[in-house]
């Protein structure tokens, strides 16, 4: 039996003093608006007990109306042009650029589009019809990795790279933004400029720490002039200021150096700190030593002077650079979150690390020893970068913060684009930020962590569609009277026949989300994407996402899935596994798009209940300052 769907389809408490930040420094001046190495995975499963059965725009419908092509030119050279004018020989297939490995960064290019696919005639309606409309974007051109996310005086704020120039990488800067509730955004000037020897190749990602008196420290990798990847310190220039429009380098930096045995391209984007029981800060830092990820830790006292660690905090063997580290405590006893400093009985610490490698976020849970600074998880078998992934889809760089206003722990994460750089150029943007999730530990399993939506994004709900208890033969297919499938909020849940199932179990066959081999007596679920029929364009991603997801006894299989045009976030369990995907649909966009539930098994029967909503636009535009 396989049952299949598709989807597009951080208050500190009890610290000591710490030496001062310097008073009244001088403000920034001009601001302005690889291969996988994860352990192998035994599949347990015979037979998939009822993953996603939604189907979202998957089946091709013809658009009526024939759409002019959209016709921007992206590069030209009228002199090599001219040199080649009267030739006759075939220009030589060449693969598209590498973005950041040369400035030892992991690449930003979407590779699995390579140089000889046809660039597909995208149209206007089409390009406009991928932008989302309630998940964070800038109004244009490049984006990437969520940075310092933070709550201040009232508002939410968001950092993120930016390149002001262009919809592909590069000339990064710091992007801006604040929100009252994480979901409607106001753009702000840049944050801070690669203007600087010690980040004038970028201003790439870092993270805030709030101090017990209020003061905020922002820690950051600069690219140096020399292309060394070197640490540097940055504050509000007006910590009163509650959009921190201003911020200040310190004119001393950089503040951390690669150290020895490490190299110059190896050594990037530090913690959030965390106070030990010696009242010292501590953070890490991600890097590698040959092909060992390691996290290096640092102690401080203020914040300018550091001390490297002879232990570091953790290491796993082949799993190659760590980078956008983040390590952070989680209550297993409540459901708030906790301040990245709290540890003690009742708590385990999350390490996550993005593999430059292979391009996901992993992590795993563990025990921290403040006396040590030793992190050692749960489980060898589920190590960082060997075992669970926040995120089996297109999700990479992400970021938590504790949100002191209302005692959780939200992440962040870019969701780069799948397409070729020459359709990011057409539409003018690439990539958005997930929502916002919140980070508890898994009470039931004890070995996963759960996201879930933020609270506020229910707030884009309106009108609503609701079945119960729909019986799914096998083959079945059951169109959902929604009159439009680009924003939605669904939340549903599956029963099996267990009589039937047992009738059906195959000892024999094993199963996961892109292959059905070997031999197992076991049974699993799997929660999967599949893109292989998202588009009938050939130049972007198609792959099929997924991973096992634990079903407990008694639970049924549910789960939420929020579509908003050219992004799918799934969440199963409750969030213990999630997904998130990328689509690019060619004809199945506007009113042409359509829901359906199925059930793709061959002897086994599913009862189905579901609940969708329309989603309404967030607001997402410039700070009115001419309303000041």
């Amino acid at each position: 039996m396989d049952t299949n769907h598709f989807l597009p389809t951080h208050d500190l408490e009890h610290a000591s003093l710490y030496a001062p930040l310097p008073d009244n420094p001088r403000p920034q001046s001009d601001p302005s608006p690889s291969s996988t190495h994860r352990r192998p995975i035994k599949i347990v499963s015979t037979i998939l007990l009822s993953t996603l059965i939604f189907s979202f725009v998957i089946i091709s419908l013809v658009n009526p109306n024939i759409q002019q092509v959209v016709r921007k030119q992206v590069a030209s050279s009228k002199n090599n042009n001219e040199d080649d004018h009267n030739t006759s020989k075939s220009p030589e297939k060449l693969e598209p650029p590498s973005r950041g490995v040369s400035q030892g960064v992991s690449e930003k290019r979407f590779r699995q589009v390579t140089a000889d696919q046809p660039s597909y005639p995208w149209t206007n309606d089409m390009l406009s019809w991928q932008r989302t409309s309630f998940h964070f974007q800038p109004q244009e051109n490049w984006m990437n990795d969520p940075n310092g996310p933070l709550f201040h005086m009232g508002w939410y704020h968001l950092f993120y790279q930016y390149n002001p120039d262009s919809a592909i990488w590069g000339n990064i800067t710091w992007g801006h933004a604040i929100s009252r509730d994480l979901i409607n955004w106001l753009h702000l000037p840049f944050a801070m400029q690669p203007d600087q020897w010690y980040d004038i190749n970028g201003v790439w990602t870092g993270s805030a720490t709030i101090l017990p008196d209020g003061k905020i420290v922002m820690l950051y990798t600069g690219d140096t002039d020399d292309l060394v990847q070197v640490q540097n310190l940055a504050y509000p220039a007006n910590l009163s200021d509650p959009l921190l429009l201003n911020w200040i380098k310190y004119p001393d930096n950089p503040v951390m150096f690669p150290p020895p045995g490490i190299g110059s391209t190896d050594f990037r984007d530090p913690t959030t700190a965390w106070i030990g029981p010696d009242g010292k800060w501590r953070l890490t830092i991600g890097s590698k030593v040959n092909k060992t990820g390691i996290s290096l830790m640092y102690r401080t006292t203020d914040f300018i002077s550091y001390e490297l660690l002879d232990e570091i905090l953790h290491a796993v063997p082949g799993t190659g650079m760590w980078e956008c580290v983040d390590f952070y405590p989680v209550s297993v006893t409540e459901a708030n979150g906790l301040d990245t400093s709290v540890n003690g009985p009742g708590v385990k610490h999350v390490l996550k690390s993005s593999l430059d490698d292979d391009k996901h976020d992993y992590y795993a849970l563990g025990t921290y020893d403040p006396i040590k600074d030793k992190w050692t998880p749960d489980n060898p078998e589920l190590d960082v970068g060997i075992g669970l992934r926040l995120d089996y889809g297109k999700y990479y760089a992400s970021k938590t913060f504790y949100d002191q206003d209302k005692k959780r722990r939200l992440l962040w994460g870019w969701i780069g684009e799948t397409d070729s750089e020459t359709t990011d150029l057409l539409k003018g943007w690439a990539s958005v930020q997930s929502i916002p999730r919140t980070v508890v530990f898994d009470k039931k399993t004890g070995t996963n962590i759960l996201q879930w939506p933020i609270k506020e994004v229910e707030s884009l709900r309106s009108g609503s569609y609701e079945i119960d208890d729909v019986e799914l033969k096998p083959g079945s297919l059951v169109p959902l009277k929604i009159s439009s499938a680009a924003q939605l909020d669904i939340v549903a849940s599956f029963e099996v026949d267990e009589e039937a199932f047992k009738g059906t179990f195959e000892a024999d066959a094993s199963y996961n989300c892109t292959a059905s081999t070997g031999v197992d007596g076991s049974s699993k679920t799997y929660f999967c994407a599949d893109q292989s029929r998202s588009s009938t364009a050939s130049d972007v991603g198609k792959g099929v996402y997924g991973s096992d997801v634990p079903v407990l006894h008694g639970e049924k299989l549910s789960m939420r899935l929020l579509v908003d045009h050219s992004i799918v976030e799934s969440f199963a369990q409750g969030g213990r596994t999630v997904i998130t995907s990328r689509v690019y649909p060619t004809r199945a966009i506007y009113s042409a798009a359509r829901v359906f539930l199925f059930n793709n098994a061959t002897g086994v029967s599913v009862t189905a209940s579901v609940k969708a909503w329309q989603m309404a636009s967030a607001n997402l535009k410039p700070f009115p300052f001419d309303q000041l």
